[in-house]
This record gives structure tokens, C-alpha cells and sequence, in this order.
């Protein structure tokens, strides 16, 4: 009787639960019954709108399972539930997919690694289905926590713990994209989504990575490996998250990775951050690459109170992100990265000055390790600047320069770069670092035109004399002009000073002249002579000094030299020997030599680049005295380490010195207009010499003024006059009314800075009235309307009367009377 209300009870269930009670066997290790199976599934395509039942059934089964701890049945469940899935595609699919995602949930709560393991499966499965239509009301808030939880799993067996993070992994891969597949894409890149998924991504690349550091390089993984590699898994589907990105959640996944790399303190060392931000900035889009950037040099703003290290990390992956980003689009951020990089720079020094007042007196090994990491700050600031800038295209690049060294503090001119409070010490570092920057930059920088590369705005600030006062900035001043004046590489074959047997072996490239560089040179060429006649003069000079003081004049004349420069340059060199042997400014005997050999070795060079035969014998002629007689004249020997150096210099020995003369002769039998060759070179005296606080050159020399020799004769005057009681009386008078003017201008200048505003500018308008009137004045008396037969108008007393002229008193100009 029993047995047949059984099967009367059996006969009632409906049919949808007797076909899923009969895909389950009785020993769970026979698997699932693949005939029942087959029934189930073409009942579930016949009927679809029993599938919400299916599986609602199913997940009940399997939940009883579940508690019972018959996994063996778990299993057969849900690969009921896998083949259901993959064989039903139509709009009653979706309350199905509500008890499937309810059972995976089931899974993935239970302790047991092997079920959480199948729940993912299962759930990667369902990602990679492509939906008709999009579910509105999905979330997947929990899978995105439980996911995040195992790819941190700690469990005490590392095969397991390995099992269960590369199923948490491919959990959140299986939600990426099965999120951005669907239209409610967004919701995956809410922040408190992004804050668990890249943290856990990255945990697991680091994990790998430091195991990876210590034991050796990786070997380059198989397919199989990258299944089971955690790190490899990770870092694939983080490349997959960020090349899914888009312009608005950008930032959301990148500003997690900044929160791991602070809380696991990861900035230094920074490897694994390098490694994280070259994986972001090849994944995302190349027109997004700006927002990174941003992002890094806001992240540096926040953590400027660091240590240096940390700073010194977070420049370094912004230089391997600008690396990168400058292959590509950068967008707007060109000069946001480097006023954010100037200003850390001025930080940095501000904090290597401040901890150096703080040990004054107490030298500690803290200190001196503190102001050198600030150095590693600076010097990944200067690669930084200077690496984004060479990779820029030249029309950027230029404008880069134009701001970098509107940064440089230069004397007498206004910077935005605030460097008042570092004093004389802090300047100067900033210029020396914002000088290599800008010397990085300019690297590689080809103009068409000098004028492009050298333009004025650029080339006052950078030949200040504010910048001549230290030995290595003249240096980064001269190489920074190499780098610009150099359009055909010929930098590298003149390196270092000496005598060149024969320049043809060099192989210099050249191009003829511009029409533009012709007329740089007559506008700006004086200003490069300047430069290096006074660098020629400065006491602290050593040999690299004069290696780039050489390798100047010689691209010079390379690139920007016709006869007319040649010519300027001749008297330059005549100029810079004059200074050795007359040595008014009492330079150091072992400058003098050096001038000497830095002249003859230019000349040497320039006489074979103008191929004059009678001015090379004369410069060959010289050479081979000096080395005979006076090799300390010569750069071979006067640069040597051990150099026995001259007690002095005899002017009279003229077979050692170069002649005007002759050079004056030679050059002018070969057409050159020598002229001016007979008038000595004296440097052009600027505004800013007054303003710099080195010995201003007005003391020394006078305004330069160009006398030929055939006018010379003539115009002397003889200045010499006969000292009598007369002449002495007016000099002591003279000298009284210097003293009033000085009074005058003493005052002057007190009443501007000390009167009110209103009035100054009242007495300027007067006396600007008063101007106005003299002027209406004058020309009212010297132009005159001609007389009309109408007469004139006058005014007086606000009445206008007309005085005629008779046409017989009018006079006429003889041309118009006939």
C-alpha cells in the first residue's frame, strides 16, 4: 500500500521537478544522467516560461545539498545548471538567472574551497553569455565583495590559497565584463567598487612579484602557467579592466592603485609602482593618457611633506608615465607637468637649505643623508623635465624652453618661479638644476632657422651676466647653445681642445648660410661674442671651460659664419689673446696660458675651415714656434695634469703671438674687407651690466666704436691740455655742480617713493600741459594755413569773425602763375 501512494505522489509533482529529480542518480558518483538531462533541456526550450521554476527547483536541491554537505550533488546541480544556461537564450532566461545567481551565491558563502571554486566557474560561464536585452535591476555589489575577499584568501595550505585568489581573480574578471557588456555598465565604476577590485588585483601582483624578486628573474610562462600564475591573472585582468575605461571613470580606477601603493608603502623602492603605471598608461586609450598624468602630479602635491624617497618614487613613475605618454597624446597637461615639476623643484631645495641652517655647526650623518636624497629628488626632477621635453615635437619643445627659462632666476628680470627667500646658495642651485633641465631638453633640438632656436626672449635671459658668476653654470650656459647652435651633429667631432692637423679628416657637414641666420648674426652676433669674451676673463675657469669656450667659436663658425662674421671672429681671438698678454685683470698665469691655447687653437681650426693659404702658414707658423719655445701656449700641454706653468709673459716676443697684420694681409689678398680688423674688439656694454653684481665692465672698457683706418689720421684730436689756475678753478666748479644734480636726482627719487600717488600724477599732468601747450604753441607759429579768399576765422570773446584778403594781396608760388 505504501509503496503505491508513493508512486500515486510521484505521479502528482509536476513535470518540471520529475524531470529535475531524474537527472540526479542515486550513487551522486555515477554523475549527472545524460538522457534525463537532455529531456530537461528541450522541456526547457519548449516551455521557457517554466525555466524561473527550473530554476527556483533547482536551487532549493541545491541549497539542501549544500547544508547536508553532499557535494556530490552540488556538483551534478550545477552542471544541470551550466548546460541550462548555455541552451536557453530568450527574454524568460532572466528570472532563471536570478535563481542561478542566488545558487552561486550559495557557493560562494560556504567554507568549502572546492565550492567556491565551482561557483566561480559557473559564474565565469554565465559572464561570458551575451545577453538580448539588459537587466536593470542586476547588481553584482556582492560578487564584487566576495570576489575581492578570496583574491585575498590566506588560507594556511598554499595550493589552496593559490586556488582560491585565481578563482576570486577570475571572478572579477567574470563581473568586469559581464558589466560592461551589459548597458548598466557605469555601475562597476563606482568608487566602492573600484576601491576592492584594483586593491585586490594589485595585492596579487605584488604577492608574485616579490616572491619573483627574491628567488630570480621569471621565466617566460606558457599558456598553462598563466592559468595558474596568480600574478599573471591579475595583472591580465587589470590591463582588461583599464583598456575598458572611458574619459568619465578614468580616475576612479586609477586612484585605488595610488591608495595600495601609500598604504602598503610602495613608493620606496618603487619597482612595483613603475611596473603598475607602465601597465596602466600601454592599457588605457593613448587620449586618455593626460588623465594619468594629472592624477600622479596631483598625488605628488598631496604627499610634498614626505621623505624625499617617497617624493623621489612618485617623480620617478611620473617620468616612466610621461615616457610613455609623450609617444602619444598628452593633451593639456604639457605645462601643468612642468610648473608642477618646478615647483617641487623650488620645495626640494627649500628643504635641503633648510635642514642644512638647521645642523650648521653639528655635521650628523641624518643630515647629510637627508640633503642627499633631496639631490635624488632634484635629480629625478631634472630627468623628469628634461626626458618629457626631448620628446616633445619642436614646436611644443620651443615653447618649453621659452618657459623653462622664464623659471631661471636671472638678475634684473622677473621670474615666476618664486626663489627670494633661498638666498644666494638657493638661487644658485636652482639655476644649475633648471639650467641641465633646460639642457635636457634642448638635446636633439633641430631648427631651420637660428632665429626659431635662439630667439630674443630666450637668448637675453640665457647669456645674462647674472649667469657668468660660477664655473659650472658658464658650462650648462655653453653646452645648452651647443645643443641649439649644432644642426648637424658636429658637436662630437670637436669635443675636447687641441690642435687640429687637418679639420678635413673630421668630416664636418655645413650648409650654406641663411638669408635668416645673416641676419641673426647682425642683430644677435655680439651678444654671443660678449659672452665669450668675458667668459674668456672669468678667474674660476678650468679646462671644460675652455673645451666649450672652443667648441663655441668653432660651431659658430660651422653653422653661422660668413665673411662678415669671420671677420668678427678674427678680432674676438686677437681680443682674448690681448687679454692674456696685457692682463689687466690680473687672471691667474695658468689662465692666461689657457686663453692662449684656446686662440690658437681656434685659429688653427678657422684657418683651415676658410681655406686662406697665407693664413694658415701664419697660424702653423705660430703653432710650431710655440711648441718649440712655449708649449705651455699650446692646449696639449697647458691642460696636462702637471704643467710647469711660465713666471710671466714677455710682450715683446712677437713670433709666439698672432698679428693683426699679417692676418689683416693674408685675409685681404684673399677678398676679405679687413677694415675693420684694425679696429680692436671691445664687448658691447648692456643695461644688465649694471644691474649685476659682478665688476661691471663699464669700469674696464668703453663703448665700442668702429674707425676706419683711412679716416683715422683725420679725425684726430689731441686731447691733452695745459693744467693752469683757470682750468683747476672750473674743475672745482664742475665738481660742485655734480653734486647739486646729484642732490636733484636724490630728491627726485625720494618724492616718488615717498609722495602720495594722487600727487605725483598731478604734477605729471601739469607738466604734460605744459608740453601740450608749447607744442600748440609752436605749431601754430611755423604752420600756418594759406590765406583764402573767404577768409579766416578768429575767436574772440567767444564770438567768430571772418577777416577776408583780397585776391591782389594774395601771394601765389611761381609755378602756379602763368
Amino acid at each position: 500500500l505504501s509503496t503505491g501512494v508513493c508512486c500515486c505522489c510521484a505521479a502528482l509533482r509536476p513535470r518540471y521537478k520529475r524531470l529535475v529529480d531524474n537527472i540526479f542518480p542515486e550513487d551522486p558518483k555515477d554523475g549527472l544522467v545524460k538522457a534525463d538531462m537532455e529531456k530537461l533541456t528541450f522541456y526547457a526550450v519548449s516551455a521557457p516560461e517554466k525555466l524561473d521554476r527550473i530554476g527556483a527547483y533547482l536551487a532549493e536541491r541545491l541549497t539542501r545539498d549544500v547544508v547536508r554537505h553532499r557535494y556530490g550533488y552540488v556538483l551534478i546541480a550545477m552542471e544541470a545548471l551550466d548546460q541550462l544556461l548555455m541552451a536557453c537564450h530568450s527574454q524568460s532566461i532572466k528570472p532563471f538567472v536570478e535563481s542561478f545567481l542566488h545558487m552561486v551565491a550559495k557557493l560562494l558563502e560556504s567554507g568549502e574551497p572546492k565550492l567556491q571554486v565551482l561557483g566561480t566557474n559557473s559564474f565565469v560561464k554565465f559572464a561570458n553569455i551575451e545577453e538580448d536585452t539588459p537587466s536593470y535591476h542586476r547588481r553584482y555589489d556582492f560578487f564584487v565583495s566576495r570576489f575581492s575577499a578570496m583574491c585575498h584568501s590566506c588560507d594556511h595550505d598554499p595550493e589552496t590559497q593559490t586556488e582560491i585568489r585565481i578563482a576570486g581573480i577570475r571572478g572579477i574578471q567574470g563581473v568586469v565584463r559581464k558589466t560592461v557588456n551589459d548597458e548598466l555598465r557605469a555601475t562597476i565604476w563606482e568608487p566602492q567598487h573600484m576601491d576592492k577590485i584594483v586593491p585586490s588585483l594589485l595585492f596579487n601582483m605584488q604577492k608574485i612579484e616579490d616572491i619573483d624578486s627574491r628567488i630570480g628573474p621569471p621565466s617566460s610562462p606558457t599558456g598553462g602557467e598563466k592559468e595558474e600564475n596568480p600574478a599573471l591573472l591579475a595583472e591580465n585582468c587589470f590591463r582588461e579592466l583599464l583598456g575598458r575605461a572611458t574619459y568619465g571613470n578614468m580616475n576612479n580606477a586609477v586612484r585605488p592603485v595610488f591608495a595600495h601603493l601609500d598604504h602598503h608603502r610602495l613608493w620606496d623602492p618603487n619597482e612595483f609602482a613603475v611596473s603598475c603605471f607602465k601597465i596602466i598608461m600601454y592599457s588605457i586609450q593613448a587620449q586618455y593618457s593626460h588623465h594619468v598624468i594629472q592624477e600622479i602630479l596631483g598625488h605628488l602635491d598631496v604627499r610634498k611633506r614626505d621623505s624625499p624617497r617617497v617624493r623621489a618614487g612618485i617623480i620617478q613613475v611620473l617620468l616612466e608615465a610621461v615616457a610613455i605618454a609623450a609617444k602619444g597624446s598628452i593633451g593639456p597637461t604639457v605645462l601643468e607637468v612642468f610648473n608642477t615639476l618646478l615647483k617641487h623643484l623650488r620645495i626640494s631645495v627649500d628643504f635641503e637649505l633648510g635642514d642644512r641652517r638647521s645642523s650648521a655647526g653639528s655635521a650628523t650623518f641624518s643630515t647629510s643623508s637627508k640633503e642627499s636624497d633631496e639631490r635624488i629628488v632634484q635629480n629625478a626632477i631634472i630627468q623628469t623635465i628634461g626626458f618629457f621635453g626631448s620628446n616633445l615635437p619642436d614646436y611644443q619643445r620651443s615653447e618649453i624652453m621659452m618657459f623653462v627659462m622664464g623659471k631661471v632666476p636671472v638678475l634684473g628680470t622677473s621670474q615666476s618661479l618664486d626663489t627670494t627667500h633661498l638666498g644666494e646658495l638657493g638661487t644658485r642651485r636652482i639655476q644649475i638644476m633648471l639650467l641641465r633641465s633646460l639642457l635636457m631638453v634642448t638635446s636633439g633640438y633641430k631648427a631651420t632657422t637660428i632665429t626659431n632656436a635662439l630667439p630674443p626672449p630666450f637668448l637675453d635671459p640665457l647669456l645674462s651676466p647674472s649667469l657668468m658668476e660660477d664655473s659650472e653654470l658658464r658650462q650648462l650656459v655653453l653646452e645648452v647653445l651647443h645643443n641649439l647652435i649644432d644642426r648637424h651633429d658636429n658637436r662630437a667631432k670637436l669635443r675636447g681642445i687641441r690642435i687640429i692637423p687637418d679639420v678635413s679628416d673630421l668630416k664636418i657637414k655645413r650648409d650654406k648660410i641663411s638669408r635668416q641666420d645673416v641676419s641673426f648674426m647682425k642683430k644677435h652676433g655680439q651678444q654671443l661674442y660678449r659672452h665669450i669674451y668675458l667668459g674668456c676673463k672669468e678667474e674660476d675657469n678650468v679646462q671644460k671651460n675652455f673645451e666649450l669656450l672652443f667648441t663655441s667659436l668653432a660651431l659658430i663658425t660651422i653653422e653661422l659664419a660668413n665673411e662678415e662674421v669671420v671677420i668678427d671672429l678674427v678680432r674676438l681671438a686677437i681680443a682674448l689673446q690681448d687679454i692674456a698678454i696685457i692682463n689687466e685683470d690680473n687672471l691667474p698665469m695658468f689662465n692666461r696660458c689657457g686663453v692662449m691655447a684656446l686662440v690658437a687653437a681656434y685659429l688653427n681650426f678657422l684657418s683651415q675651415m676658410i681655406a686662406v693659404p697665407v693664413f694658415c702658414q701664419h697660424v702653423s707658423k705660430v703653432i710650431e714656434t710655440r711648441s718649440l719655445e712655449a708649449s705651455y701656449f699650446l692646449p696639449e700641454t697647458i691642460f696636462k695634469d702637471k704643467c710647469n706653468l711660465p713666471k710671466s709673459l714677455e710682450k715683446d716676443e712677437k713670433n709666439l703671438f698672432f698679428l693683426t697684420n699679417k692676418i689683416a694681409e693674408s685675409l685681404g689678398g684673399s677678398g676679405y674687407s679687413v677694415e675693420r680688423l684694425s679696429v680692436p674688439y671691445v664687448p658691447q656694454v648692456t643695461d644688465e651690466d649694471r644691474l649685476s653684481r659682478r665688476k661691471s665692465i663699464v669700469d674696464t672698457v668703453s663703448i665700442q666704436v668702429d674707425i676706419l683706418p683711412g679716416n683715422s689720421t683725420e679725425d684726430k684730436v689731441d686731447n691733452t691740455e695745459e693744467i693752469t689756475f683757470e682750468a683747476l678753478k672750473k674743475a672745482i666748479d664742475n665738481n660742485g655742480l655734480e653734486e647739486q644734480e646729484k642732490e636733484k636726482r636724490r630728491l627726485v627719487i625720494e618724492k616718488f617713493q615717498k609722495a602720495p600717488f594722487e600727487e605725483i600724477a598731478a604734477q605729471c599732468e601739469t607738466k604734460a600741459n605744459l608740453l601740450h601747450d608749447r607744442l600748440a604753441q609752436i605749431l601754430e607759429l611755423t604752420i600756418r594755413p594759406p590765406p583764402s579768399p573767404s577768409g579766416t576765422m578768429t575767436i574772440t570773446a567767444g564770438h567768430a569773425h571772418y577777416q577776408s584778403v583780397p585776391v591782389y594781396e594774395m601771394k601765389f608760388p611761381d609755378l602756379c602763375v602763368y
